[in-house]
């Protein structure tokens, strides 16, 4: 059990990782942080463009930094963008400053969540399915690296309300809170 006053949520692209991440908060009286939102918050600009204008590098080294910052403050609920995991300074930041859950989904739940999504730089790929497939490839065992509770994935069409009922309820049984 990793004690921490901080909770992290990691996992795949529309694993719920901001919906669920805003129900914790509320329900734990903790700020919310979404990674991405943040930095599109001080960039000014979508992800898509920062990708656009400086590739997949410049982004990571945006979310780098902003993650130093962001999981540097106490109490707080971060959702990490997906491919956070693949720096392993960001896993290490990850591990060393928050209880960190990995939020699991399937990738047919993926490609149903984020079917009208276009907003995702890395999805704009004709077969979105095996664009999933290999992302779930690299990254499930960086997720599995630095869980300290998994959530696996619900029944079908699960709600988001279910979903995060589910997560507090596990997280009452594991997260051994600190006061922030």
């Amino acid at each position: 059990m990793n004690p921490s006053c901080n909770l992290f949520l990691v996992g795949p692209t529309g694993a719920g990782k901001t919906s669920i991440g805003r129900q914790l908060a509320g329900r734990y009286g903790m700020p919310f942080v979404d990674l991405d939102q943040e930095i599109e918050r001080l960039t000014g600009v979508s992800i898509a463009t920062i990708f656009d204008i400086e590739g997949e590098a410049g982004f990571r080294r945006r979310e780098r930094a902003m993650l130093e910052e962001c999981s540097g403050q106490r109490g707080v609920l971060l959702a990490s963008g997906a491919g956070a995991v693949l720096d392993p300074a960001n896993r290490r930041t990850l591990a060393e400053r928050g209880y960190v859950v990995w939020l699991q989904a399937t990738v047919p739940a993926q490609l149903q969540r984020l079917a009208l999504d276009a907003s995702r730089p890395l999805l704009a790929d004709a077969d979105r399915h095996q664009k999933l497939e290999a992302m779930a490839a690299t990254r499930t065992s960086l997720y599995a690296e630095i869980a300290d509770l998994v959530v696996a994935p619900g029944p079908d069409n699960e709600g988001v309300a279910a979903a995060s009922e589910r997560c507090m309820a596990l997280l009452e049984r594991h997260w051994n809170r600190q006061a922030a």
